[in-house]
C-alpha cells in the first residue's frame, strides 16, 4: 500500500505576522495571482457573468476608495452619507419604474448584497403575515429555502413546470390545504438553471384561498425581463407585493448589490418615538447605491435595452449553434442561459462550464460572443464524437 501524499505546507509568505509586510511583495503575490482567476484570459467563464472590461474598471475604481454609511435607511441623513443618498434615490427610482410601480407608491434600499435584500422581503411579508407558510418552487434559487430556515419560517416546496417556472395548479393544491394561515409565495424571475420566470399574475390568482403576499426574487432575471418582448407577467405592475432585484452580474461590478422594493401598504406602521422600520440593520449599501448608479448612468435605459437586447441574440444563436452540434440546447424565451446535454469533462474544464446533474450551462453575458459560442460548439459536437483534448 503506496503512502498517502503528505499535504502541501502553507506558503508561509502569505501568513498574516506581527509586523507590516513589504508592499512591494504583497503586489507581486497579488500580479500572480490575477492571470490564476483569470485563467490567463484565454477562455471566458461562460456560466457565470465574470467580466469586467478595462472601461467599467476605469469608472468604477475610484468608488471603492470610499466608505458610505447607509444603515438608517433610504431616507435618513447619517454623518457617513457625504451626499450619496441623492444617488441611491435616483438608482431606486429606477428600478421602481422597472418594476411597475411609482417611486411614491414603495419604499426601497439597496443592499449589499441579494441575500440581504432577500431576507428583507421575507421579514416585510412575515409582519403582515405572521405565521404563514413559504411556497418555494423547487427551481428556485438556492438561497431561498435557508432564507426562509434562518428567522425558523416554514417552507413548503412547489413543483416546476418542465420549462422551469413554478407550477400554478400544485401551488393551489399546497395553499388550499394551509390557507389558515396566509401564503408567502416566492416567485422567481431567473431561475439558477433556465432562467425561467414565474407568472405573478397566476400564481397570485393559484394561491387566493387566503391572505397572500408575493415576493419576487429578481435579481437574476429583472433587468432582461423588463426589456424582453413581449415583457412576461414578473413584477409589482403585474400584482407581486414586493420584490428584490439586481444588476451587477449583468452590469459587470466589482461587488454584489441589489434592491429591495416593497410596497408602502406592506410595510409595517411607524410607532411612535422610532425611525421608520424600513430596512434590516445593517443592510443597506451606499457603496452598491453609488456603483449601480456609475453603470446606469454610462449607459442609459436605451443603453441597457441595447445590451439585453444583444446578450438574447447571442444566446438565440448558440441555441442554434449547439442544436447543430447535436447537444440538446433549450432556453426559456428571452432568457440569457442556455442548457444543453452535459459534455465530456474536458470539455468542462476548458470552458469552465457549471453542470447540474445531466445538463451544462452557459449564461449569455459579456463574455459570451458569437465566435465563443462557435468555438464551445465545435468542441461540443467533438465531445459527441468521442474525441479527447
Amino acid at each position: 500500500m503506496s503512502p498517502r501524499p503528505a499535504p502541501n505546507p502553507p506558503d508561509e509568505g502569505l501568513a498574516i505576522g506581527y509586523q507590516p509586510s513589504e508592499p512591494e511583495a504583497d503586489v507581486s503575490h497579488l500580479d500572480r495571482l490575477l492571470p490564476t482567476l483569470v485563467r490567463g484570459g484565454e477562455r471566458p467563464f461562460l456560466s457565470f457573468p465574470d467580466h469586467l472590461s478595462h472601461q467599467v474598471t476605469a469608472e468604477l475604481a475610484p468608488l471603492l476608495a470610499l466608505f458610505v454609511d447607509h444603515r438608517q435607511g433610504s431616507y435618513a441623513a447619517t454623518p457617513f452619507d457625504h451626499g450619496a443618498r441623492e444617488y441611491e434615490a435616483a438608482v431606486l427610482r429606477y428600478f421602481a419604474a422597472l418594476a411597475g410601480a411609482p417611486i411614491e407608491e414603495v419604499d426601497g434600499h439597496v443592499a449589499a448584497s441579494p441575500q440581504t435584500a432577500l431576507l428583507h422581503g421575507l421579514a416585510v411579508a412575515r409582519r403582515g403575515l405572521p405565521a404563514p407558510s413559504v411556497y418555494v418552487s423547487e427551481q428556485a434559487h438556492y438561497d431561498v429555502v435557508p432564507a426562509c430556515e434562518l428567522p425558523g419560517m416554514n417552507h413548503v416546496g412547489v413543483r416546476a413546470l418542465p420549462d422551469g417556472s413554478m407550477d400554478p395548479n400544485d401551488l393551489r393544491v399546497q395553499t388550499r390545504l394551509r390557507h389558515e394561515a396566509g401564503a408567502l409565495v416566492v416567485a422567481t424571475c431567473g431561475t439558477p438553471l433556465r432562467g425561467a420566470v414565474d407568472d405573478v399574475s397566476e400564481l397570485s390568482a393559484a394561491a387566493a384561498a387566503g391572505r397572500v403576499h408575493v415576493h419576487v426574487d429578481a435579481t437574476a432575471g429583472a433587468l432582461v425581463a423588463a426589456h424582453s418582448t413581449p415583457v412576461p407577467a414578473w413584477s409589482l405592475a403585474h400584482g407581486a407585493h414586493s420584490v428584490t432585484l439586481s444588476g451587477h452580474r449583468l452590469l459587470g461590478l466589482p461587488v454584489p448589490a441589489a434592491v429591495s422594493l416593497v410596497r408602502r401598504g406592506q410595510r409595517a406602521p411607524v410607532r411612535p418615538g422610532t425611525a421608520p422600520d424600513r430596512l434590516l440593520a445593517s443592510s443597506g449599501s451606499g457603496l452598491a447605491a453609488v456603483l449601480l448608479w456609475t453603470r446606469l448612468r454610462s449607459l442609459g435605459r436605451g443603453g441597457v435595452a441595447a445590451m439585453v437586447a444583444r446578450c438574447q441574440g447571442v444566446a438565440a444563436y448558440a441555441v442554434e449553434q449547439f442544436g447543430r452540434a447535436g447537444a440538446g440546447p433549450g432556453r426559456f424565451p428571452g432568457s440569457l442561459s442556455v442548457t444543453f446535454d452535459r459534455p465530456p469533462s474536458w470539455v468542462v474544464d476548458k470552458w469552465r462550464l457549471e453542470c447540474f446533474g445531466d445538463l451544462a450551462q452557459i449564461t449569455a453575458t459579456g463574455p459570451v460572443t458569437h465566435t465563443a459560442v462557435d468555438e464551445l460548439a465545435a468542441d461540443l459536437s467533438l465531445g459527441r464524437g468521442g474525441a479527447a483534448a
